[in-house]
């Protein structure tokens, strides 16, 4: 399995923060079937302030580049993620792996 941590900002606005987390207890399914088709076997999104935190877990054979790039054109995506920049701070038209920022694994009691 692999573990990936990205972060994205919402807009600083506490009705829109509202509205977005509102709209993820409601996840087309279209989307979270996608998103389980490229081989994402779990995504967890949590919040502090305006700051999004999502850990996504994948298969071993998941490819960064070449699964989002599939994702990206499945049933829906681009409509959920034009829907869903309305709340995030980005560049109008980009993918989500595009807005979601990777992060640097910096520890790991484990490791």
């Amino acid at each position: 399995m692999k573990r990936y941590c990205q972060t994205l900002d919402l807009y600083d606005d506490p009705q829109l923060i509202s509205s977005y987390v509102e709209e993820h207890k409601h996840v087309w399914d279209e989307i979270k079937e996608g998103i389980r088709s490229v081989g994402i076997l779990d995504m967890q999104i949590f919040l502090l302030g305006n700051r999004l935190f999502m850990i996504m877990d994948t298969t071993d054979d998941f490819n960064w580049e070449k699964d989002n790039a599939r994702l990206a054109t499945l049933p829906r995506q681009a409509e959920w993620e034009a829907y869903m920049s309305k709340y995030q701070v980005s560049v109008p038209g980009q993918a989500s792996h595009e807005k979601w920022r990777l992060m640097t694994q910096i520890f790991s009691l484990n490791g």
